[in-house]
């Protein structure tokens, strides 16, 4: 059973699409990241999978269960880490976690979650109105845990936390799926996707762009590599230059770099300088997700903030 399947989903808000016949499947245990410029689709999607919108045209099934029909069943399986989280001034962080154990009948240590997701526990005792972003978004991040769900939706996760708490996230990821659940991770913070994600959807405009893995992607638009090469002494690089999908060679000091149309022409490029002289050490660097981004959409991860369709605004704030 997919953890998340979509046939024709569509959301108009009168004469505006804002997604646009969307057919999507993600695997049952997969970490799939969502991704898309500002505007794109991503939050009313993810609004739909949870029941909080439902869809003009299509169906979504979510955990085996229609979305729109089923959407408690649904929320009941599902942890959600939304965009713009909505905390109770004046709740401690540790009540906000033991009130969501309680309304999901879970038997969770509400101090274990709190701790798992790095929030003080001497902070998880004061209200929450006195939080930073950063702090908000690890208390939201071990509500969504609560319950060990089979499906996480983590809207821009990593929003306002520092360095250490976005290296835990991406720990708790790999746990969580290392468990067996699937999680569904939107973000515009394309570096994060790359690390975490099996599988990556790109919309744009309301439509489905590109659903794939991160080296298909790359090889489906010929994206460019570069080769870089470090050797003894530099050899004439006209051999390198003729390997078919070869844009550039370029040389610097003991350094040659080759820049490579097709993923096919970097094994090529190594064997013929190989064969020219002594290659000490080598570094291949594949387009990254930014650049492919921007293939498939037009848009650069600077054109691409969070979407913010989510009718609830966490306070402003640094990580602590």
């Amino acid at each position: 059973m997919s953890a998340i399947e979509t046939e024709g989903l569509t959301r108009r808000f009168e004469d505006l699409v804002a997604v646009d016949d969307l057919d999507l499947t993600v695997e049952e245990g997969e970490v799939f990241g969502f991704l898309g410029p500002n505007g794109a689709g991503k939050s009313t999607t993810i609004n739909m999978l949870l029941g909080f919108l439902n869809p003009s045209d299509g169906v979504a099934t979510v955990l085996g269960m229609d979305a729109a029909s089923d959407s408690r069943a649904v929320r009941q399986r599902v942890g959600l880490l939304p965009e713009g989280f909505g905390l109770y001034e004046n709740l401690t962080g540790r009540e906000h976690v033991v009130s969501a154990i309680q309304t999901k009948n879970a038997d969770d240590d509400p101090d274990e979650l709190i701790d798992r997701v790095g929030l003080d526990a001497e902070a998880a005792r004061r209200a929450a109105g006195g939080y930073s972003k950063g702090m908000g978004q690890r208390l939201a991040l071990a509500i969504a845990l609560v319950g060990s769900p089979d499906l996480l939706i983590l809207d821009e996760p990593s929003s306002g936390l520092d360095p250490k708490g976005v290296k835990l996230l991406r720990e708790i990821v790999r746990e969580e799926q290392a468990r067996g659940a699937t999680v569904f991770f939107s973000s515009h913070v394309l570096g994060q996707v790359e690390q975490v994600c099996d599988r990556v959807g790109i919309m744009n405009d309301g439509r489905m762009t590109a659903v794939d893995t991160i080296d298909n992607l790359r090889e489906r638009i010929d994206a460019e590599s570069v080769v870089e090469a470090t050797v003894d002494s530099v050899p004439d690089t006209s051999n390198v230059a003729a390997v078919s999908g070869v844009r550039e060679v370029t040389t610097a000091g003991d350094t040659v770099r080759v820049a490579c149309t097709r993923r096919e022409a970097k094994m090529p490029v190594l064997r013929r300088l190989d064969d020219a002289t002594t290659v000490t050490d080598v570094t291949i660097e594949d387009a990254s997700l930014e650049a492919l981004f921007e293939q498939y959409t037009g848009s650069t991860e600077r054109d691409a903030p969070p979407a913010r369709e989510t009718p609830v605004a966490v306070p402003g704030g640094d990580d602590a």
